[in-house]
């Protein structure tokens, strides 16, 4: 019995001293379960379905190596990351600015692709945006404000492939929502873990905290398509003076990417003079083989190869970008 008073003593100190709510947010936590712990309206488009035989691992598969669950391909001719990279790519995740994006591929050895991250695609809240519909039509309906029309759509125009099953696209949800946000991918400013977890046991501070949240990313990619120079000889009009540097950045991490030793892409090309002379050469011509006109307009497939080069809007390319690789390939040629 003479232990008995300090155990409860010791008890009632424990409870009076334990917060109101405990912790259910860390940095760690994804950005989607902090919106459902919010309360934010569920997406049914972003929620993964129990589907018998999909996985994450099968998702993993289809976007990192195009193999479906029969063990056959998607596509013939590419892959998800053929044009999306599946990590952050942009510093500054409220701006979309492709000379960080250089830079930022730059320093962490990433592609620069024509495609937005896959990273975070389930935070984002509509797809194929802004002039995406001149180029595919009634075809962007099902798929601007739905996540799994996105994936379709993707899979058979942009890829050329097949169609994902159920058990696929479970799968490729399932493995999206591993390369979701997290709170510590949220820039400084944003709601803190603190603030969460507070407005997850105060309710009427939620909507507040929600959209905070939102306001610390891109809830869509915009895409501005933009046309060649008017005058190809004397090139884009810019403001800056193109650098090399930049423009071997760009061939390395955009152009080589698809087109070494024909990766993506039927026509090859490797960083060599003769490539350098070549693309230099039709850079001012109006042909199919202007750097201008297909970074612009991307191509078309020709008969007997459904492969394409897809093209870069205005968000995902400059024109002091492109005048910045036209300056490497011509400085390289010119040796």
């Amino acid at each position: 019995m003479k232990y008995l008073l300090p155990l409860i003593i010791l008890a009632g100190l424990a409870l009076t001293s334990r917060p109101n709510t405990l912790p259910v947010v860390d940095g760690e936590t994804s950005l989607y379960e902090v919106m459902r712990a919010l309360g934010a309206p569920e997406r049914a488009d972003i929620m993964v379905r129990p589907e018998e035989g999909a996985s994450e691992e099968l998702g993993r598969e289809i976007v990192l190596e195009g193999r479906l669950s029969e063990g056959g391909m998607q596509s013939a001719h590419f892959k998800c990351t053929s044009c999306h990279n599946i990590v952050r790519e942009d510093p500054v995740l409220a701006v979309m600015d492709p000379t960080a994006r250089l830079a930022y591929a730059e320093a962490n050895d990433l592609p620069f692709l024509p495609g937005t991250t896959l990273w975070g695609a389930v935070n984002r809240e509509s797809y194929y945006n802004g002039d995406y519909d001149k180029k595919y039509g009634d075809l962007v309906k099902p798929a601007r404000h739905d996540l799994r029309g996105a994936i379709q759509l993707c899979a058979t125009e942009c890829a050329q492939g097949e169609p994902l099953n159920e058990v696929e696209m479970e799968s490729v949800m399932a493995y999206l929502h591993t390369i979701g946000l997290k709170v510590n991918d949220l820039p400084e400013g944003a709601p803190t873990v603190k603030r969460i977890n507070d407005a997850i046991s105060e309710k009427t501070a939620a909507p507040g905290v929600v959209e905070d949240l939102k306001a610390s990313y891109l809830l869509a990619s915009p895409a501005t398509f933009v046309l060649p120079p008017e005058d190809r000889k004397a090139g884009f009009p810019v403001a800056g003076t193109p650098d090399p540097a930049n423009g071997r950045a760009i061939y390395i991490r955009g152009c080589l990417h698809c087109h070494e030793k024909q990766r993506y892409s039927f026509f090859e090309l490797d960083d060599s003079e003769n490539h350098w002379a070549f693309l230099t050469k039709h850079f001012p011509r109006y042909d199919r083989y202007s750097t201008y006109q297909v970074v612009r307009y991307g191509t078309s497939p020709i008969p007997g190869k459904r492969a394409y080069m897809p093209h870069y809007t205005k968000e995902r390319m400059t024109d002091l970008q492109i005048e910045a690789l036209r300056a490497y390939l011509a400085t390289g040629s010119a040796r």
